[in-house]
């Protein structure tokens, strides 16, 4: 039998009690996870910090610390709310951290989390001379992590960042307020390229919708949470990453460099064009699906990019 509020209450007094405690809850609902998180542990200890104000690194000694009486109803109340919900937990918290970087997040724009954060962590390494790049273009920059990560990263580059949602586009620029950089970022709404001026850049790297219909019907309710703008890609779930392979060749300088997450599609992508030798990048820290093209490749294969969107 489940215990009420009150004798978890009673019975649980510290961080490290109410952290393994919501991890069962957690586990007993059988919740999904993925965003940010991959355990019930992991989840738990995220929301129970931030409820209680505590950063994520906390170290070991202070989980032992004891709650208040209105710390633990919050760490209760937030808990249940994640169950009953079937939200992701940033979504509670409204923060999500990426590239080491904290972010304000709410429904309107996908939870940060794509394994490019390692990229930009290592400059590009050793795709690009750090000192070298001068222009990178987010395409599909949602809350705008990827972009504000890639302003820190090189301080002396201009960042250019794309959206097609006016939702995505407003948390964007609350990110990129909140962290200063409005001299460093350009935001543009737009479809793909269409509302980009003619400009190269040296990096180009998105996180694009990339899942396939039958994919995306099959999703549980944490990933449906999320504005399915983020995550549709058509039948396929090709149909905007072939448009980026078709326009880039216009926007890459001579050295620059494609980098596009296309996750549980890039079997699809891979089979679509046979000849292209896609870079299938390595991660330390998980995750998979993330392609690199040099401009030379992307100007090579153009015309079998251009003739698969016929």
């Amino acid at each position: 039998m489940q215990s009420t509020p009150s004798e978890v209450l009673t019975a649980l007094s510290t961080l490290r009690d109410y952290i393994r405690w919501a991890a069962s809850r957690f586990t007993q609902a059988q919740l999904n996870f993925g965003h940010g998180t991959i355990t019930a542990l992991d989840e738990a200890a995220a929301l129970v910090l931030h409820t209680v104000y505590q950063p994520y690194d906390l170290a070991e000694a202070y989980l032992d610390t004891v709650l208040t009486l209105d710390e633990r109803q919050r760490v209760i109340d937030i808990t249940d709310k994640r169950i009953k919900t079937r939200v992701p937990a940033a979504y509670l918290t409204h923060e999500a951290i990426f590239a080491g970087l904290s972010f304000y997040v709410d429904e309107r724009v996908l939870v940060p989390r794509s394994p490019i954060a390692e990229l930009i962590e290592q400059r590009f390494s050793p795709w690009v001379e750090e000192g070298q790049v001068q222009g990178i273009l987010d395409l599909g920059t949602g809350s705008g992590c990827i972009a504000i990560a890639c302003a820190y990263a090189f301080p002396g580059a201009f960042v250019d960042a794309i959206d097609l949602s006016e939702d995505a586009i407003a948390v964007a620029e609350k990110n990129i307020k909140n962290h200063h950089l409005e001299d460093a970022i350009t935001l543009y709404q737009s479809d793909v390229f269409e509302e980009l001026p003619e400009t190269h850049y040296d990096i180009i790297v998105s996180n694009p919708p990339y899942v396939c219909r039958e994919e995306w019907e099959q999703l549980p309710a944490e990933f449906r949470a999320e504005p399915d703008i983020g995550f549709k890609g058509g039948e396929s779930g090709l149909d905007i990453v072939i448009r980026i392979l078709a326009d880039a060749d216009n926007y890459l300088t001579e050295n620059g460099i494609l980098i596009v997450e296309v996750g549980s599609s890039a079997e699809t992508l891979q089979n679509t064009f046979p000849d292209v030798p896609f870079y299938w990048l390595d991660f330390e820290r998980g995750g998979d699906g993330v392609f690199l093209l040099t401009a030379g490749q992307v100007n090579l294969y153009h015309q079998s990019f251009l003739a698969a969107l016929s």
